[in-house]
């Protein structure tokens, strides 16, 4: 038991390090003999946690889709029978997510053509509840399908760039603009 929680302690510090070295050196500079040196294990180490690379980076986002799902899971579990308001909420979520984690948006964004389509659908999963949610409730108030793909748009719109100004100061971190970009998010959907 103590051994199984060793390994498990050892591959999360590992995933740790892991997402600290794609933020800094990108996945082309992705280096596990570096991860393992900076986690004090031999180089060898890491492959007893990960089949190989890719699988390591596999692991990495699934950590942060794991993350990102019980953050979630507390919201609707909070809202349950409201389409509109649970958007709104994992949307204005999301962003408090990036901004408390900026590593993880170097993941979220990773564009490597070593990847596969299995890689790119974990990634997309990060997001997935929002897009369930938008469709869900243009369904709901039977929205069109060309005006709920552009709510799409515009809402993964306001909840990247929301989380970009305030990552680069363009606009404060502060309650106040953060109700703005909550404003904006549930306005989208009063207008045609």
């Amino acid at each position: 038991m103590a051994e199984e929680s060793a390994l498990k302690s050892v591959r999360q510090q590992l995933i740790i390090a892991g997402i600290e070295e794609i933020n800094n050196y990108g996945i082309q500079g992705f280096s596990v003999r570096r991860i393992a040196n900076k986690c004090g294990v031999s180089c060898a180490a890491p492959y007893k946690h990960f089949k190989d690379r890719n699988s390591f980076v596999a692991a990495i986002i699934e950590y942060i889709n794991n993350q990102w799902a019980e953050r979630q899971r507390k919201i609707l579990a909070d809202i349950p029978s409201n389409t509109r308001k649970q958007l709104v909420a994992v949307s204005i979520e999301y962003v408090r997510f990036l901004l408390e984690n900026p590593h993880f948006r170097s993941i979220i964004m990773l564009k490597d053509e070593e990847f596969d389509n299995t890689y790119k659908n974990m990634r997309s999963q990060l997001s997935g509840m929002s897009l369930k949610l938008i469709n869900q409730y243009c369904k709901e108030t039977n929205i069109p399908e060309n005006i709920a793909k552009r709510k799409i748009y515009i809402i993964r719109s306001l909840i990247y760039g929301a989380a970009l100004m305030f990552d680069n100061g363009e606009l404060e971190y502060t309650e106040e603009n953060m109700r703005i970009v909550e404003f904006s998010i549930d306005r989208e959907f009063d207008l045609p």
